[in-house]
């Protein structure tokens, strides 16, 4: 009987290729198996039928994973003119037809008309939670919520391919939008329907799908290889200011108190924090009020000075 490796304290970002077919949860799993990683946490989830840039965080780095909750991103959609489905996608039923013989001219207005600043109703079919359980269970069951409609921005929608009744976009986006309802409002501006037949996330938060990794390159890498592909836990919060501290300013902050800190920065800024020798030490608050630091999240002593 072979014993299985023992899992480690590994920290870092992998960028991630989900394939088709896996939930986000069971692509996490997989590679934290592969790294023997003792923790593992991603951001943005992707559909069982979404493929593309996942962000899997193990170790120190899941302390900033909520630091990207905001992030936009960008998809590349291949959409099927004409036609309804019961989940917006390809796993569903046709529920209604309609014209398929849609003209450029005619999509190309629609896209315009959703472009910008707009407001979007989450689908039925999404992880969105409605007392405690996610509105997917729900329609599986025939039970509609009610939902309310949010803000979005959707910064550009670019013809890629045009073949109607098969159209592929490229879409950059902003946090919380559903490309399946884009999809279905961009034809019912037309006056038709259209369900998603694949859905690619190509970027998030400015990392993009060629740097990312297979599930299969990385299972023939051996684990130092696999070690070198890991993104420092910094790279989640680069978005924001820095400073360097000296270490008797470290000291304080990892003991809870608030060294003097004075910058041209609004109050209640997250400010990433470094030692003199550059080890990333986490992230504080800038309280402008009193000129001081206060720590948010902080790595542990041990991971920051490997």
């Amino acid at each position: 009987m072979t014993n299985k490796p023992a899992k480690r304290p590994v920290n870092g970002v992998l960028l991630l290729d989900k394939p088709e077919g896996l939930s986000s949860n069971t692509a996490l799993q997989k590679a934290r198996r592969l790294f023997h990683a003792e923790k593992a946490g991603h951001t943005g989830v992707l559909d069982p039928l979404a493929t593309g840039l996942l962000l899997v965080c193990f170790g120190e780095a899941t302390k900033f994973a909520q630091y990207l909750i905001n992030a936009d991103k960008a998809y590349t959609a291949t959409l099927k003119l004409g036609e309804a489905s019961s989940t917006g996608d390809a796993e569903g039923e046709i529920v209604a037809t309609a014209r398929a013989d849609i003209s450029l001219a005619e999509f190309q207005t629609a896209c315009q008309a959703l472009t910008g600043n707009i407001r979007q109703v989450p689908p039925m079919f999404s992880a969105l939670k409605h007392e405690g359980k996610p509105l997917y269970e729900y329609a599986r069951k025939g039970i509609v919520i009610e939902r309310k409609a949010r803000d979005i921005t959707i910064y550009a929608i670019d013809i890629a391919e045009f073949d109607a009744p098969k159209v592929v976009i490229s879409v950059r986006c902003s946090k919380g939008t559903y490309i399946r309802t884009l999809s279905e409002d961009i034809a019912k501006h037309i006056g038709t329907f259209a369900h998603l037949t694949a859905l690619r996330r190509t970027e998030t938060a400015g990392f993009t799908i060629a740097q990312s990794h297979t599930l299969e390159a990385l299972a023939n890498l051996n684990e130092t290889e696999r070690d070198s592909l890991l993104l420092p836990c910094d790279v989640l919060v680069s978005h924001f200011p820095q400073t360097v501290l000296n270490d008797y300013a470290v000291h304080m902050l990892r003991c809870g108190q608030r060294p003097r800190f004075e910058e041209d920065l609004p109050s209640d800024t997250p400010v990433r924090v470094y030692t003199e020798n550059g080890r990333f030490v986490g992230l504080a608050e800038y309280q402008k009020e009193i000129c001081r630091l206060k720590a948010l999240r902080l790595m542990n002593t041990a991971a920051s000075a490997a």
